[in-house]
Parts: structure tokens; sequence; C-alpha cells
């Protein structure tokens, strides 16, 4: 779609709106709103300031306990539990805090200032939840093992938590942590033997880095090779979104036209340009997931424009069309099985539930494979994991794909160890392993909690993150 279109149909929605936003800036600066704007900061100044240094201590060492919640944990105990957590080199972090300590957005926060991609439990008073990237613990995992551990004793339930978590958690404990927790104590070694070891870790050491080097450089030429791959058949459907924002025909000043109609259409003028954004940004195949995530969304929304319009029924969200997501949303599932696998229910679009009904083909998108030949593209490599995973999530991906080469793979041991975490949408999900420090860059998504902290409200059940990506 021509820029300039899109920038004249921006420019419309903006004049009509105009008058609103006057309306809205006097209103907004009315004695009462500017009262309310102002605990607002406050509130999350005094979050930030309480979270800092528990996140700080939790860079430094798996256990944290406030000075005020010792009552809770011994310093043996505290000292007990992180060299449990150390030997196992896993990232799981627990913080042990008072009954007054801000408890809104607390998991999310910590997880934002500590910046470590792991598992997060939190002892806070009586009450206990606890969070994880999903890439280190399943969001079903930590809600199960939260549950288990509810109503015991702090020294009890935090060493039950982790022991029930270390063997699952994915990952390794971050390298700021200075090592394992492992002796502590005991007599000295001989300098002889020292200086030996040495010699030998220097050795190993080299060789470990040239083998990382290498794995390092061999996997950086298969992701540009895939995101090469990858950017042909994104770049199709970016093109396809844009002819259908021109087919569609709709300007914002047109007779019948309402807010519901521009709002729609700005959403899908938003998604035109996000995908275009994102995919001139991508460094790596998964970072393709958020360009067709982006045209899902906008095709919805062009859905629900289309049916306004008309005059029409909204339709329900549903996943794009399986067969080929240019199709736009789904409108029914139908059995399909791809060949010589098991029948499945796949969401399709009307064309598609026709042509199976009538015995027939459907069209199936298909993108080149490393033969040079087309294949669907569910039988054509992993390279299309990210591109599959933005359009249909991690929900409903694993049970379409099963049977197809692509499923096989991104369901294997083999899948994650050539191409890495996050790429594509079969558990990880994010390009950092656990124990790598990501900062905040760390979807809330994805970053789920497990019980309901004592009846917290907004402090627990995952309700902070805004709801899973599990």
């Amino acid at each position: 779609m021509p820029v300039k279109t899109v920038r004249s149909a921006r420019n419309a929605l903006r004049g009509l709106s105009g008058l609103i936003l006057v309306l809205g800036a006097v209103f907004a600066t009315a004695p009462g709103a500017l009262a309310a704007e102002g605990a607002e900061p406050d509130v999350a100044a005094a979050q930030e300031s309480a979270v800092t240094p528990v996140a700080d201590a939790l860079k430094k060492s798996p256990v944290y306990v406030d000075p005020a919640a010792r009552d809770q944990l011994s310093t043996g105990q505290q000292q007990a539990l992180a060299n449990k957590i150390k030997n196992a080199d896993k990232p799981i972090m627990v913080a042990v805090l008072p009954e007054g300590f801000p408890r809104q957005a607390l998991l999310q926060n910590l997880r934002t200032e500590t910046g470590i991609t792991g598992v997060y439990a939190v002892r806070l008073g009586s009450a206990f939840d606890a969070g994880a990237d999903r890439q280190v613990l399943s969001r079903n995992a930590v809600r199960n093992l939260v549950t288990s551990v509810q109503g015991e004793a702090a020294d009890a339930q935090l060493n039950r938590f982790v022991g029930q978590a270390l063997p699952q958690a994915r990952g390794s404990a971050p390298s700021s942590w200075g090592g394992s927790g492992k002796g502590d104590g005991g007599g000295g070694v001989p300098v002889g033997a020292l200086v030996g070891v040495g010699a030998v870790v220097v050795a190993g050491g080299a060789g470990v880095y040239a083998i990382t080097r290498r794995n390092r450089r061999r996997r950086e030429e298969e992701q540009r090779a895939s995101l090469d791959k990858l950017r042909v058949v994104v770049d199709e459907d970016i093109t396809a979104f844009g002819e259908e924002l021109d087919r569609l025909d709709f300007h914002p000043a047109e007779a019948g036209a309402d807010d519901a109609m521009r709002a729609d259409y700005e959403r899908g003028l938003d998604a035109y340009e996000k995908a275009k954004s994102y995919m001139a940004a991508a460094q790596r195949p998964e970072d393709v997931r958020g360009v067709t995530q982006a045209l899902e969304d906008g095709r919805f929304s062009l859905a629900l424009l289309a049916a306004r319009r008309e005059g029409r029924p909204l339709p329900e969200r549903r996943a794009p069309c399986f067969f080929d997501p240019r199709h736009g949303p789904s409108v029914k599932d139908a059995v399909w099985a791809p060949a010589g696998g098991a029948e499945r229910e796949v969401p399709v679009c009307q064309a598609d539930a026709t042509r199976l009904a009538d015995g027939q083909d459907p069209m199936v998108r298909t993108v080149e494979t490393d033969t040079g030949e087309r294949r669907p593209y569910y039988e054509a490599g992993p390279a299309y994991g990210p591109w599959a995973g933005g359009y249909f999530g991690g929900g409903i991906l694993p049970g379409l794909l099963i049977g197809t080469m692509l499923g096989g793979m991104m369901s294997s041991p083999a899948y994650a160890a050539d191409y890495g975490s996050g790429y594509g949408d079969f558990g990880q999900g994010s390009g950092f392993d656990g124990g790598d420090v990501s900062g905040a860059d760390f979807d809330p998504g994805d970053f789920g909690g497990g019980g309901d902290f004592g009846g917290g409200g907004d402090f627990g059940g995952g309700g902070d993150f805004g709801g899973g990506g599990f």
C-alpha cells in the first residue's frame, strides 16, 4: 500500500478527532483530574524504590531476606537455600518480604529491575506466589508448584518450591552470582594441586572458547540464511495486507462512517506500519513473530470494519486460516490430515471449508525450500516456525502441526539445540535463555504467576502480567 495513501488516511482520522482531543484536554486540566494524576506517580515511585534493593540483592545472590522479615527465614536457612540453588546452577530467585511490602505488580516489577530471565518466588508475610519467564518454566508448572506449597511455614515452603522447581527449570544461573555455593568451609588444598588444576583449566578453557566461538558463528550464519528466507515470505504477506487496505476503499469521512469504523481502520493502518517497521528492524528469525502478529491483528480489524459497513454481525476473534493466513480470520474448524498423518481440526476460511467439504484440496500457502522447490509451509523446514508462531501463537500451534515436518522439528530437542531458544513458538519465545540478562526486554504476557497470593488481588495468578503466553 503506498505510504502516501496511508498518511492521507491517517491525517483524515486525526482531523475528525481534533475537536474530541481539545475537549478532552480541557476536562483533563480540571482540578480533580490534576489531583488524580498527581497520585499515581507517587505510588509508582514508592513501589519502584521498594523493589530496587530487592532486585539489586538478587543480582548477587539467589535468595534475599528483608531485614523486617528475618523472623521468617534465619541467616543460616537463607544461606542453605542459596547454596542449594547455586549448586544446581539454575536461575531461581527467592525473596522473603514483610507483610506491608507494596504488592501491586510486584513480580513484574521485580523481574524488570532484576533483568534476569528466570523463576521468581516471593514470600510476602504469610502469602506466597511465583512467576517465571516461560522459556525457563511454563505457566502451568508455576501454577501447580505454587498451589502445592500453599499454607506452609516459610523455610519448608521455600525449600519445597525450590526443590521441585530445580529439576524442571531450564537455563543456567546468572554469572553475577559467582559460581556454586560449594566449598564454603573445610580444609585447604595444596598449592601444587591448585597449579596443576589451573593449567588444565586454562587449556580446557581455550578449547571450550574455540568450540563456543565456532558454534556461535555457525548459528549466526544459519540465522542470517533463515531470516533471508523468511524475509521473502513476510514481504509477500505485508504487500498482500497493503492491497487489502487499498481494496477496502474506506474513507473516515464517508457517509455512514462512525467512530467504531474509524477505530478499526486506524488499527489496520497501525498494524500495516508496525509490520513494515518490525521487519525492517528484524535481526533474528524469531523477530519475525512480531511481524506476523501485527498482520494477524490488522486483518481482524479489517474484518470488523467490513462487517460494520455491511451491517453484518461482528465476527468473533479466531485464528487465521491455517492453510494460508492471508485468507484472513477463520470462520470455523474443519477436519484435515496432512499426507500420511492423523486427522485434526484446523481453523479455516470459508473458501477452504467449502473446498474440504467438496473433497478438494485447500489453497495452501507454499514457500521455497532448501532444494528450490515450493512446498506447503508446514513441510518446508524449521525456518518457518517464527512465521507460523506469530499467526497462531503457542496455544494451538503444536496441535495443528503434529505429523508435519515443521511440527516434528520444533518439538524435538535437536530443534532447540540447532536454532536456540526463541526460534519460533514451541515453548521458548524470547531469545534469552534462563540466567541471561535481558533487562526489561521481556513480554509481560510471557511471564506468568501461579497462585492467588492469599487473595491479594492484583498480586498473583498471573493477572499483573497481561495474561498468559504459556
